[in-house]
Order: C-alpha cells, then sequence, then structure tokens
C-alpha cells in the first residue's frame, strides 16, 4: 500500500488542520489495518489510499475546525469503520470516545484496530434506538456524531437521546442539507433540540459537505427513541 502520510499533511494544511508526522504515521497504520480486514468483512468501499484519506480522515477530522472536543465524550452512532469516532480520538487524545455499530464482527474489528494504534475506545453492540433507552447510555454524552446514515428526522431520533442536556450533535451531511434540516423541524420541538448552525465547506477535492450542529436544549421526553420500526415508519 501506498505511502499516504506526506499527502495527508499536504491536503490537512490545505483545510488549516496541522497533522504532525507522528499523528500522519498513526493515520498510515489505520488505512493499512483498515483495508487488510476490508478484504474479510465490508467496512468501505472506498479502497483507493489516497480517496480514503479524502472521504474518511480529511473529512471527519474538517469537523474539529467547528466543535472544540477537548476533555469531553462523544459517541458515534453507526460507527461502521469508525468514522469519525477513531480519526478525532487519535486528532485530540483528551477526547473520550464510544464507538456504537449494531453489528458485532464490525466492533470486533474497531476494537483490534484501536489497539494497534494504541488508542483507547469503547465498543458497544447494539442498535441505537435501543441503546438511547439504556440508562447507562442515555443522556450521558457531550456530542454524538454520525455521518449520513438516515434521513435528518430519523437521525434525530436515533442519535439525540445520547446527549447530556445542552449537548450537541454533530450531523455530518452533503451539501444540500436544507431539505432535510426543514423536515427535521417537527422532530426537533419533539424531542427537545434545535439547529444552532450549519457548517458548509468543502473537502480539497472539491466534494462539497455540510455539518449540521444540533444543541440538546430541553430534557429528552422518556418515550423516545420509540421501537426501530416505528421511527421508519412514523418518522416525527
Amino acid at each position: 500500500m501506498e505511502n499516504i502520510e506526506s499527502y495527508l499533511i499536504e491536503q490537512a494544511e490545505i483545510c488549516k488542520i496541522k497533522i504532525t508526522p507522528q499523528l500522519a504515521k498513526s493515520f498510515q497504520l489505520y488505512l493499512k489495518e483498515l483495508l487488510e480486514w476490508n478484504q474479510k468483512i465490508n467496512l468501505t468501499a472506498v479502497t483507493d489510499p489516497k480517496e480514503a484519506v479524502m472521504k474518511h480522515f480529511i473529512d471527519s477530522l474538517y469537523v474539529t475546525k467547528f466543535v472544540n472536543f477537548s476533555g469531553k465524550n462523544l459517541i458515534d452512532v453507526g460507527s461502521g469503520a469508525g468514522f469519525p469516532g477513531i480519526p478525532l480520538k487519535l486528532f485530540e487524545p483528551s477526547l473520550s470516545v464510544t464507538l456504537l455499530d449494531s453489528l458485532q464482527k464490525r466492533l470486533h474489528v474497531l476494537e483490534d484496530i484501536c489497539q494497534k494504534l494504541q488508542i483507547e475506545t469503547k465498543q458497544i453492540h447494539g442498535r441505537a434506538e435501543e441503546s438511547g433507552q439504556n440508562l447507562e447510555l442515555r443522556g450521558k454524552f457531550d456530542f454524538v456524531s454520525a455521518r449520513a446514515v438516515a434521513q435528518l428526522p430519523l437521525l434525530c431520533e436515533y442519535c439525540l437521546p445520547f446527549l447530556k442536556q445542552g449537548g450537541l450533535f454533530c450531523a455530518m451531511k452533503g451539501p444540500k442539507p436544507e431539505q432535510e434540516i426543514q423536515s427535521a423541524q417537527h422532530a426537533l420541538k419533539e424531542l427537545g433540540a434545535e439547529v444552532e448552525a450549519v457548517k458548509k465547506y468543502s473537502l480539497p477535492d472539491g466534494e462539497g459537505r455540510s455539518l449540521i450542529l444540533i444543541r440538546q436544549k430541553q430534557l429528552m421526553p422518556k418515550k423516545y427513541p420509540r421501537p426501530g420500526g416505528k421511527i421508519k415508519k412514523q418518522p416525527l
């Protein structure tokens, strides 16, 4: 596999994100492990190293331009191949990261990768709607992150229950989030949250992205999240 360390440093520099050579080495190792595991279990469709740097690493790290994660805790919902949770942990070691995924096999991979990277993360096997009713997780996090796993009205019900009152949901979306934000207004009201900011940006390759920052203003009503089938059939 080609060495992506200098490429990552250069591309991050374009975004005004500082990657040290030591940190770049960690990302090189992450990518190597990810691509090796990807031959055994489907983790990512992106297998070109430079494309992975752009679509996975730079995309994940861009969030740090808008949010200060220092000394806080975050749950990454539907973590998949570990994005953005693992890059955020590598970039901000003081951030406590929990990776939540519904597939145990994926979590086994993430645990193995984190051990090799010598970073500590917690892996939790579960569906978001069930885990959001678990009192050990509900209302316990400063931040929750999710990358384009569902439409925003559904995503809010899946993700917001994990937040402390005053916590922030970082929803990573494509370049045109306006319609999704509009369709999520009722859900946000029901769940006691509101959109605080929408940050639009482009990756160095020109691909547009947006980060929707949603603040949990009030205590979450106990009935949410509802069972998964109901969330999908009757979105808020």
